[in-house]
């Protein structure tokens, strides 16, 4: 930072020394410029120097627009907006060009620049690189690893104990599991758990793409295949040279398309379409559906030999209302997580709404409770998620509190949450206490309380793991 002029933005900062004044400025971790009323830079602080990549030695002096260099500058310009409507701007997005052509996001504030008699001589901007915001959003939204498996549950646990060893086998896996339980992110997963997890991991939703598109999609085409393909193109095999290939909802993959994926699986090899020329391939295959196999075998509609080669290792994913005691971990895990994506400081939910959350049965399952967090997290502006920032559909399902009957809205939420770890684990009330992380005498005081009633079946008779 130079000491060519230190501006006084109000009355009485003369009595703030200029390098006391230099000083503070240098230790603000957002950028900070100031002009004066031609336009002309007067104070550039460190950090910045730091984010456009000029000194304040080549910025002073010059006029904003040749340093900044946003793309508001010229006819939309915050500061100039500033200092001719004495209004301020706060929070803007812009990006601006840093001195080696990088583009990097910011947000800009802009205040009036005034001196001690109250005459406006300028304007002061700070903003505020947005650059790691947008990196750990990008990371966040396309990192998936095998601590993103989250759950307490003894159905998910026993799958995430079996995962390394299924992983660092070559065999193809089949992943079943309702729409929205995670059978993308356990296959993903078992790519990084794997000797391939330096290769890529390609995904194929064979449900959305239509059928006339699937084998070109998944071997590629040579040049004339068909009307439009004027050159040769890879499939999803050769991208996934290497590595996986994750086939989501297999079961809609045609009956022809499924012989040809027989034969991928057995010897190794392809054509793409249009050509004459075998292909070898050397990627993993996991598979996964949300339909009955078995029964589509018996109706003809899926091949039974094709069947018993994608379902060496099978692996059923539980869905959420299986496991109820799973909700609030997982709500704590979108809540950070977007939290972080939106540059938000939300902390968590009240307890209405855990309780509304654990009121719920989720047909979508993970997926959804996801949607709903990340719907409330862009509604809230406090560090705490309430009822009105729920999605509307679920507040008018939810059931009232009832405050003259023998139970609340809250021992509903409990009553579930306990008979689902109960049923889970056979009836065994140790091993249930066990997974909803409560004493077991706690446990049995709930149990009668809530007027829970259990079956005939001694529970203790059940292993607990």
């Amino acid at each position: 930072m130079t000491k060519k002029q230190v501006p006084d933005t109000t009355s009485g900062v003369d009595a703030l020394s200029p390098a006391r004044f230099e000083a503070v400025l240098s230790s603000i971790t957002d950028g900070v410029f100031t002009i004066d009323a031609s336009g002309r830079i007067t104070c550039f602080n460190r950090a910045a120097e730091e984010i456009t990549g000029f000194s304040a030695t080549e910025a002073i002096g010059r006029p904003c627009h040749e340093i900044f260099r946003a793309d508001i500058c010229g006819e939309a310009c915050a500061l100039r907006y500033t200092i001719d409507t004495g209004r301020p701007v706060v929070n803007l997005m812009v990006h601006i060009t840093t001195a080696d052509g990088s583009r990097v996001p910011v947000a800009i504030s802009t205040s009036p620049f005034r001196n001690e008699k109250g005459e406006l001589e300028g304007g002061v901007e700070t903003f505020r690189d947005l650059g790691q915001v947008e990196h750990l959003r990008k990371a966040l939204e396309q990192t998936y690893t095998y601590g993103d498996i989250i759950s307490k549950s003894d159905s998910m646990r026993r799958i995430t104990d079996i995962l390394p060893t299924v992983a660092a086998s070559e065999s193809t896996v089949l992943v079943r599991g309702e729409s929205g339980t995670g059978k993308e992110l356990v296959a993903r997963a078992m790519h990084d758990l794997s000797p391939r997890k330096n290769g890529p991991f390609i995904p194929v939703n064979c449900a959305g793409i239509p059928e006339t598109l699937i084998e070109a999609e998944l071997f590629g085409h040579a040049a004339g295949a068909f009307t439009g393909a004027l050159k040769a193109r890879q499939g999803r095999f050769a991208r996934a040279e290497g590595g996986t290939l994750f086939l989501d909802e297999i079961g809609d993959l045609p009956l022809d398309l499924q012989a040809k994926l027989l034969r991928v699986l057995q010897e190794r090899v392809y054509e793409p379409l249009g050509s004459s020329k075998t292909l070898q391939t050397d990627v993993r295959i996991v598979a996964a559906t949300n339909h009955d196999l078995t029964a589509m075998v018996t109706e003809g509609q899926f091949r039974e030999d094709l069947y018993y080669r994608i379902n060496v290792f099978d692996i059923e994913l539980p869905p959420l209302r299986a496991r109820h005691g799973d909700v609030p971990i997982l709500v704590d895990h979108f809540v950070g997580h977007f939290s972080a994506v939106s540059d938000k400081h939300v902390l968590g939910v009240s307890p209405d709404v855990l309780a509304v959350l654990l009121a719920h049965d989720y047909p979508g399952n993970v997926r959804e409770l996801k949607n709903i967090i990340e719907h409330a997290v862009v509604l809230c502006t406090g560090s705490m998620i309430r009822e009105e920032h729920l999605p509307r559909h679920l507040l008018d399902q939810a059931p009232k509190s009832e405050t003259t009957g023998e139970s609340t809205f809250l021992d509903d939420c409990e009553r579930r949450t306990i008979l689902s770890a109960l049923r889970e684990n056979h009836w065994n009330r140790l091993a249930a206490a066990k997974q909803l992380g409560i004493h077991k005498t706690t446990l049995f005081r709930k149990i009668r309380k809530l007027r829970i009633e259990l079956p005939d079946l001694d529970g203790r008779s059940s292993p607990i793991e």
